[in-house]
C-alpha cells in the first residue's frame, strides 16, 4: 500500500514526538558546538504534549489508532513509553548511529522514509517546534517530503470528518483558516488544549508495552542511507559561543524617594530607555 493510501476500517493518525533535555539545565559543550545532552535530565519535548492530546481527541470522534514515532538513541524508548501511557498505541524508536548529526533536512527525510514503511496514515501531527533546536522546521518539511499538505501554528481544530480537516492557524497579523484535504500534516502550538497526566495505571502498562525500534538498514529499502544523519546533513556548526555580558550596578543614594526615583528616570534617558 503506497503511502497515504486509507484504511477502509481505521482513521490513523501519526505523531512525531523527540526527546530533549529539560530546557533548564542544558549546556552546551564548547569544543563540538552541540547541545551537552548529558548535563540535563531527558523528557519528552513539552510541544509534543499537546500533539499527543490532538491525535488522542481524534481517535475518540473517529476511532482508529495513534502512532509515535521518535528518532534517538536507544534511551528515547522512554519518551515513547510516555506516549503510550498518554494514550498512543504504537510506538516506533528510529535509532541507528547512522542517524546521528542530523540537521532538520535529514531528520525529516528519516522520519518520511519511516512513515512511507508504516505505508498507511491519514494525519501526522508534531509539536509546533523542539525546546532544543527551536527551528519548527521538522513538520513542514517532512509534508514536503510525502509531498502532503500541512498547516503550521494550528491553534484549533475547527472540524474534521474522514477525508479533510478545517484549522485555525496563527498568523503575524491574527489567524486564517484553512481546510486540507488529508492525508495531511499539522504542526500544533501550545494553545490548542492543556495535556493531562497520564494515569499511574497507564504508566505501569506503558513500562511493559513492545517499543519496536527501527536502524538505518530498515529504511534502507524506501530510502538513501546517504541522506540519513550527518552525511545527509548540508548544515554544519561552525562554532557556538555564549555571548558576554558586563554588568554595572549603580546605587542611587540620599534625598526622599520622589528625589531618588527623579534621578532613576533621568539615567534611564540617558541611557536612552524612556
Amino acid at each position: 500500500m503506497g503511502h497515504g493510501a486509507k484504511d477502509e476500517k481505521e482513521f490513523n493518525v501519526i505523531v512525531l514526538v523527540k526527546q530533549v533535555p529539560e530546557a533548564e539545565d542544558v549546556r552546551i559543550d564548547p569544543d563540538t558546538g552541540r547541545l551537552d545532552r548529558s548535563s540535563a535530565e531527558a523528557v519528552t519535548n513539552p510541544f509534543d504534549l499537546n500533539a499527543i492530546e490532538v491525535a488522542n481527541r481524534i481517535k475518540e470522534r473517529l476511532g482508529g489508532k495513534v502512532t509515535c514515532i521518535s528518532m534517538g538513541p536507544l534511551r528515547a524508548d522512554s519518551t515513547l513509553r510516555d506516549s503510550l501511557a498518554r494514550g498512543c498505541d504504537r510506538g516506533i524508536l528510529l535509532s541507528d548511529k547512522k542517524f546521528g548529526g542530523a540537521d532538520t533536512l535529514a531528520t525529516s527525510y528519516t522520519l518520511s522514509c519511516a512513515i512511507k514503511k508504516i505505508g498507511s496514515f491519514d494525519l501526522i501531527v508534531c509539536g509546533e517546534k523542539t525546546t532544543d533546536g527551536d527551528t519548527g522546521q521538522v513538520g513542514p518539511e517532512v509534508a514536503e517530503q510525502l509531498d502532503i499538505p500541512h498547516a503550521c501554528f494550528v491553534e484549533e481544530i475547527k472540524a474534521i470528518t474522514e477525508s479533510s480537516l478545517v484549522v485555525r492557524r496563527k498568523t503575524e497579523n491574527g489567524y486564517m483558516i484553512l481546510e486540507l484535504k488529508l492525508p495531511a500534516l499539522i504542526s500544533v502550538t501550545k494553545d490548542i488544549n492543556e495535556p493531562p497526566l497520564p494515569l499511574l495505571k497507564n504508566k505501569i502498562k506503558a513500562r511493559k508495552a513492545e517499543i519496536e525500534t527501527w536502524s538505518a538498514s530498515d529504511l534502507s529499502e524506501i530510502g538513501d542511507v546517504e541522506r540519513f544523519g550527518l552525511t545527509g546533513s548540508p548544515t554544519r556548526v561552525v562554532n557556538v559561543g555564549s555571548p558576554h555580558v558586563e554588568k554595572e550596578t549603580m546605587m542611587i543614594e540620599g534625598g526622599s524617594s520622589r528625589e531618588k526615583a527623579k534621578k532613576l528616570v533621568d539615567i534611564l534617558e540617558d541611557l536612552g530607555f524612556l
